[in-house]
């Protein structure tokens, strides 16, 4: 489903596994080619040493590679299904206080997913997030594998939004 910057903003906000975790969706960017997102500390997302669960840091990385392509390539009129297909994380200093992290899709990376997934069908791909502190502090780095299928290969079978 194709929906606005705005809209899709407020349901992320408000999902329950997000929102319970603190985890805040602060705004898509114009036609979803980013995302910027808060991971509020809370005592609902505190651990025994006083910094942030690691659990709550993954969670936050999980979804947003996904929901970025799912919106573009919707956009672009290919019917897609988009999976997290594996992750890797490194903790490299405790989340003491909020922590943040910034998305950004170029123009070569979705022209890239678009082109192999009209003539290949299938596309898998890693991309970073650098999750940091108040002071600018890479807290964790995250690689995120991306599947996405077309499931209409072909341009017979594409829909035009």
């Amino acid at each position: 489903m194709v929906v606005s910057e705005n809209l899709f903003k407020w349901a992320i906000r408000l999902y329950p596994p997000l929102f319970f975790q603190r985890i805040w969706v602060v705004k898509f960017d114009e036609g979803f080619r980013g995302v910027e997102v808060k991971i509020r500390k809370s005592f609902l997302n505190t651990n025994y040493n006083k910094s942030i669960f690691g659990g709550t840091i993954f969670a936050a990385s999980d979804p947003f590679y996904a929901l970025l392509f799912d919106q573009i390539l919707k956009r672009r009129g290919l019917q897609v299904r988009v999976w997290l297909k594996s992750a890797d994380i490194k903790y490299l200093k405790p989340g003491r206080s909020s922590l943040y992290f910034k998305i950004q899709l170029s123009d070569e990376a979705i022209d890239e997913a678009e082109h192999v997934l009209r003539t290949v069908g299938k596309f898998v791909k890693a991309y970073p997030i650098e999750i940091v502190n108040k002071q600018g502090e890479v807290c964790a780095f995250v690689m995120n594998e991306v599947y996405i299928r077309n499931l209409y290969r072909g341009e017979a079978h594409t829909i035009a939004y």
